[in-house]
């Protein structure tokens, strides 16, 4: 048991390893407020397009979303870091990262939010157009308040897993909590700094996972 804790739980090694590891933390953050926004907007927009009637737009669109939907997370980023500079386009740790994320977490949010659009009733548009609301209007204040409420705790579920995605960048050296954990390790020779980074995203999500049963008790609920 000795052995285990001066492996894993070392205060000490923790203490002089605290410094990189909040600064890791807070890349993680920020890494997570830029992943989401642009995640969850890519997704907006990709599933209002995916209601057009015209096939021309609706093929592509759903090949571009099941495509990066199956494609694994962490090639799509190597591919985006070591690859693209061989075509001359070097976008950096961070752009990378921004990019990848983006056409991840796009995909996965557009396809859950087509379903809460196709959720809505049908007539509720067309009586909002009846009433002469302007197309926009009628996607910013009907159509697109009620899909999310129908599928709230599908998104806050994918957003947990893009929050917990974020570690991934640490393959492409972006010194977020995962990637400062595991230099902190390789210096000090001890386990112990993985174990406070995966205290610090525990913290950081378990708020969400508690709320997010909460909405699915509910949803379970209303349906009985």
């Amino acid at each position: 048991m000795e052995d285990f804790i001066e492996t894993f739980l070392n205060l000490d090694i923790a203490r002089q390893a605290s410094p990189i590891l909040i600064q890791g933390f807070i890349q993680t953050l920020l890494l997570a407020a830029m992943t989401v926004p642009l995640g969850l907007g890519a997704g907006i927009v990709l599933a209002v397009l995916s209601t057009r009637q015209s096939p021309w737009l609706r093929y592509p669109l759903m090949a571009f979303v099941d495509f990066f939907r199956a494609i694994p997370p962490l090639v799509l980023l190597i591919f985006l870091y070591a690859g693209l500079p061989f075509a001359g386009l070097d976008l950096g740790a961070w752009g990378a990262v921004a990019l990848g994320f983006l056409l991840n977490t796009g995909a996965y949010y557009a396809e859950i939010l087509r379903a809460g659009i196709e959720s809505v009733p049908r007539g509720q548009p067309e009586a909002a157009r009846a009433l002469g609301l302007r197309p926009w209007q009628v996607w910013v204040f009907i159509v697109l308040p009620q899909a999310v409420r129908n599928v709230l705790p599908d998104l806050i579920s994918n957003t947990l897993e893009v929050v917990k995605l974020t570690s991934i960048a640490s393959v492409v050296a972006l010194p977020e909590l995962l990637f400062q954990a595991r230099q902190a390790q390789s210096v000090t020779y001890n386990a112990t700094p993985i174990m406070v980074a995966a205290l610090a995203y525990f913290l950081l999500l378990w708020p969400c996972v508690r709320l997010l049963s909460r909405l699915e008790n509910k949803q379970i609920a209303g349906k009985r």
